[in-house]
């Protein structure tokens, strides 16, 4: 403090700090400046997010006429079975398995063993070890990510993924692709499981919807791939279990028809020439 001319009290003003002469790449991390994005790269990445979006809208649309019905067919099944509306939920948002999802109405209703579940959920759902061995999860960035695209992987997801066209997709439009799998999925059995009370407990065709899904996915894949010997062996699989085992079609036929493709595998690996190494000078 200092007195001025008249008496009157003025406050000291500190001299200016001198310029520090220290660069920006040797402050400590707290005092650098943070970089900032050009406006032009934070417009691209939020024209790309919404690119992906709009992709898999387009791609999963023709799975999603299918997984929405049984959506709500399952969802009348809950309700009819005894159980309240939100186990729909429950079940399409945590288990997420498909047709293990029906069996386990009914041994959520018999208070099945958890033993027993864990055996019926490994049984139904063990082609997804197959599944994993091509499934393009190396695109997919982060451990969410990537923990959410396993949990998502699906028979559908799987088809629309591995396909030729797919293989240039990136891990964004991968995730969205599953996102709204599952989104269908829910939506669907949520609303059936609300309106279930209105709807009778079985309609003729809808239990149809799943095998439809399937023929037009089976369908796409082939023209993709023009590969015969591959539905050829599905369709002999499919009608031998049918006729020895028709207590246990479904994996009776899942087991030959893996077989079958290994054995395909291991001859078509045994055929195949080795390259001829380059004659040395």
């Amino acid at each position: 403090m200092t007195t001025a001319p008249g008496g009157t009290l003025t406050r000291a003003v500190p001299p200016p700090a001198p310029a520090s002469d220290t660069p920006a790449s040797e402050l400590p991390a707290s005092e650098t400046p943070a970089p900032e994005m050009p406006a032009d790269e934070t417009t691209a990445a939020a024209s790309s997010a919404r690119n992906d979006l709009t992709a898999a809208l387009r791609d999963s649309s023709s799975v999603g006429l299918g997984l929405f019905p049984l959506g709500i067919a399952f969802g009348v099944l809950v309700v009819h079975a005894g159980l309240s509306w939100w186990w729909a939920t429950a079940f399409t948002a945590l288990v997420y398995a498909g047709s293990l999802e029906f069996l386990l109405i009914g041994l959520v209703v018999a208070v099945a063993p958890l033993a027993q579940i864990a055996l019926t959920a490994f049984l139904v759902n063990f082609r997804h070890v197959f599944y994993a061995l091509s499934f393009p999860l190396h695109r997919v960035g982060g451990r969410f990510g990537r923990a959410y695209s396993t949990f998502a992987m699906t028979d559908e997801a799987y088809a629309l993924t591995t396909g030729q066209q797919a293989r240039s997709w990136s891990g964004r439009r991968i995730i969205w692709l599953q996102v709204l799998c599952q989104l269908y999925w829910v939506v669907g059995a949520t609303a059936g499981a609300l309106f279930g009370a209105l709807v009778p407990a079985r309609l003729v065709g809808l239990d149809f919807a799943l095998t439809a899904l399937f023929v037009v996915l089976a369908l796409d894949a082939y023209r993709a791939r023009r590969d015969v010997p591959t539905p050829a062996l599905a369709l002999v699989c499919a009608l031998a279990a049918r006729f020895l085992f028709p207590g246990q079609m479904l994996l009776a036929a899942t087991a030959l028809f893996t077989a079958g493709l290994l054995a395909r595998r291991a001859l078509t690996r045994h055929r195949t020439p080795a390259p001829k190494e380059p004659a040395r000078a």
